[in-house]
């Protein structure tokens, strides 16, 4: 009998929903460690205004785990349009409104994980109320996820220093999960507000440290502008094993095909570029890049009600050519 491996994957957004879209059809045991850092759109309200946890990137990857009808995990995106809850979605709501009833967030989402028949577990980073920081090296503090996500001088400025406040501890089941993994794999997603508070909480980048899982690091397609503008593929990994406290970064996939001229213009004029990659650097590294086609040709479309339609990413992966990749890293 073949013994299912273990797949743990760290980020959150609309990257792990990629992610685990494509990873759920594979004979494999499932594991999403999930940012606890989001503050803007809907999930932003709901903290301030019911003192709740962010549930917005752990729905999305409750989403992408179900095995529940298209109409169910349609009804958990549902964005409301008018009223006032104009800009909610259905499931965001929702996690709140079990976070109360159960007296606890990681109750809720593991009551969620069995309404929606989640394959697999969804496991917030840590129980902690947390907000991201980050202090440029001319001295501003930028307060919360989204007020980072929206300041376009972070690396004309300088980062002095990203952290938490409070400081938290990681999740006891995230550390037993990244024990047991056969590989872990992390992104894609936005750098500093998605993939990189994971690793602030006190325990993740130590226990992947000990693993002897395959690290492999999902480089994303597009630097964004005023953050990672400069950045190249080695400076993504150089950066993620920074915060991992050594080079632990054993493969990264990376995309060879070129999106339509139009999406690449569009993203042009916002100052954003697909990122480079430098053959010459090759000496260097010790991770091996998998240079392969993962680009998602399909047309996005998003929600009227989407506060944060613009801000959201058109030129994305697609979720089955990503997990082709990953499954054959796996079988190595």
């Amino acid at each position: 009998m073949r013994i299912m491996k273990n797949i743990v994957t760290v980020g959150g957004g609309t990257g792990s929903f990629v992610l685990l879209s494509g990873l759920k059809k594979y004979p494999v045991r499932l594991s999403a460690i999930v940012s606890m850092a989001d503050d803007g759109g809907s999930t932003g309200v709901l903290r301030d205004e019911l003192g709740v946890l962010p549930p917005g990137d752990i729905r999305q990857c409750l989403v992408a785990l179900s095995d529940s009808s298209e109409k169910m995990r349609e009804l958990m995106n549902y964005r409301f349009e008018k009223g006032g809850l104009k800009g909610h979605t259905f499931g965001n709501l929702l996690l709140s409104a079990l976070e109360k009833i159960n007296k606890g967030f990681l109750r809720g989402v593991e009551e969620a994980s069995k309404i929606l028949n989640v394959k697999g577990e969804v496991i917030p980073v840590t129980d902690s109320d947390i907000n991201l920081y980050m202090k440029l090296k001319n001295g501003k503090i930028l307060k919360g996820e989204h007020q980072i996500n929206l300041n376009f001088e972070i690396e004309k400025r300088g980062i002095k220093k990203i952290y938490l406040t409070p400081k938290a501890n990681a999740n006891k089941n995230a550390i037993q999960c990244i024990k047991e993994a056969d590989m872990i794999i992390i992104g894609p997603g936005n750098f500093y507000c998605s993939i990189l508070p994971n690793f602030l909480v006190r325990g993740i980048s130590e226990a992947i440290c000990k693993s002897k899982a395959i690290v492999v690091f999902n480089c994303n397609l597009v630097n964004k502008r005023g953050h990672t503008e400069k950045f190249t593929l080695d400076d993504y990994v150089d950066a993620m094993n920074k915060y991992l406290g050594k080079r632990r970064i054993n493969f990264v996939t990376f995309n060879s095909s070129k999106p339509p001229e139009k999406l690449v213009k569009r993203y042009q004029k916002k100052k954003e570029f697909l990122i480079p990659f430098l053959r010459e650097a090759r000496s260097k590294r010790n991770y091996k890049i998998i240079l392969t086609p993962l680009l998602n040709t399909e047309q996005l479309k998003f929600s009227k009600a989407d506060h944060l339609s613009e801000e959201r990413s058109f030129i994305r992966h697609d979720p089955d050519k990503l997990a082709k990749t990953l499954m054959f890293l796996l079988e190595l």
